[in-house]
């Protein structure tokens, strides 16, 4: 015959199963809301980022400088302090050629849309109203030398920014808007060289509970390729729309859950021109380098379906062991792939001061790069937010 204790202890085990389930259930329904919160605050930080106000995050129609405050208002909606003295900016400078206004291209006869039929390379010079018939020099390379032109067919429109401006014109068009051979080219294009063009970094921190002095840093660029004439911009949705929204997510769960090292987060301006917002930071810093843990850079974080990439994972195998780890526990992605030392981000310099730093970018997905094509319609956020939980989880690994 059975005690009463006995028969309680029989009766608590499945109210204990029952109550795991509970909390298991609750746990699985608690992250779905946090996910789908997550989301739509990502959508509209990057439907706003690469909307024609902000012109394309760059050099005309003031772009970045409305970004940078857009930027500069999440972090205080947020909490965020600034990083050093009373303001989140830091402002520097950098020569750069521009394309604010006429940007008019016919080719035989056809008139052809900027972005979309043809680009003008970067550091090319305005051409007011002239009528050429260039000679062709190899398959794809037609040439009048007079007028200063320059013509290549291209298979993909990809565009980029210069710091400088040359003495002829670069027009890139691609080779399925043309039905034969460019042979007469009519032009009118102006350019306008600013030789100190004034922009910011944006750099903010949450101070540490416990100890503040040691930093892990979160960066990403906000600034994109800006406009190309009067009706044309490049949205930038995936580089680095995507980045920046991840970023300010970010921002908002450690506003909201401060942790015992101290995070910084910097928006780096002139990214496209050549890592210049990164280069003049560590050249210039507002923290002390050498106090940051380490640090993750985010560019083009809009896809996942094959996983991410870590730019300096051969540099810090036990950082990249942790991070595998973490991933192979709660299955967030399914692969994290391996590279070593590349300058192709703003993490560059800060690992060439000493700091220890990763950059992560996703991987699949679309295709689109550096052309008109940038959409956020066609950005899936595949991994944003199992992307988010790892650095989360990273992070507090690192501040154990």
């Amino acid at each position: 015959m059975k005690t009463r204790s006995a028969k309680l202890h029989y009766l608590l085990i499945p109210i204990r199963t029952l109550m795991k389930v509970l909390s298991l259930l609750l746990i699985i329904v608690f992250s779905g809301s946090l996910a789908a919160q997550e989301i739509p605050a990502a959508r509209k930080n990057i439907n706003t980022l690469t909307s024609a106000m902000l012109w394309g995050r760059g050099y005309t129609k003031d772009g970045m400088a409305k970004a940078g405050d857009y930027i500069r208002e999440e972090f205080k909606k947020a909490g965020l302090q600034p990083m050093s003295g009373n303001d989140f900016r830091q402002y520097f400078s950098y020569p750069v050629n521009t394309f604010p206004g006429k940007m008019e291209v016919t080719v035989n006869g056809k008139k052809l849309v900027p972005g979309k039929d043809f680009i003008i390379g970067p550091a090319s010079s305005g051409q007011k109203n002239i009528d050429v018939h260039p000679l062709q020099t190899d398959s794809v390379t037609f040439i009048a030398k007079d007028q200063r032109l320059v013509l290549s067919l291209e298979e993909k429109l990809t565009w980029s920014v210069a710091q400088k401006t040359d003495n002829y014109t670069l027009l890139q068009v691609n080779k399925k808007s043309l039905d034969g051979k460019p042979e007469a080219v009519d032009i009118n294009i102006e350019n306008t060289f600013v030789p100190d063009f004034k922009t910011s970094n944006i750099c903010g921190i949450v101070k540490g509970t416990r100890v503040p002095d040691s930093l892990l840093l979160i960066t990403a660029h906000y600034d994109h390729l800006g406009g190309m004439g009067e009706h044309t911009f490049f949205p930038g949705a995936n580089d680095n729309a995507s980045g920046i929204s991840l970023l300010l997510s970010l921002v908002k769960y450690y506003t909201e859950n401060p942790p015992p090292y101290s995070i910084g987060f910097i928006c780096f301006a002139g990214e496209e021109a050549g890592l210049l917002g990164s280069a003049y930071f560590t050249e210039h810093p507002l923290i002390t380098l050498d106090k940051i843990k380490f640090l993750i850079n985010i560019d083009m974080v809009g896809t996942g379906e094959r996983g991410i990439t870590v730019v300096n994972a051969t540099l810090h195998p036990k950082e990249f062991t942790l991070l595998n780890q973490i991933n192979d526990q709660k299955k967030y992605l399914s692969k994290i792939n391996s590279r070593g030392k590349a300058a192709n981000s703003d993490h560059y310099y800060f690992t060439e001061k000493g700091v220890p730093a990763f950059f992560i970018y996703t991987q699949g997905g679309i295709s689109a790069y550096h052309d008109v094509y940038d959409l956020p319609a066609t950005l899936p956020l595949t991994e944003f937010t199992d992307l988010r939980h790892l650095f989360i989880d990273f992070n507090a690994q690192m501040m154990k």
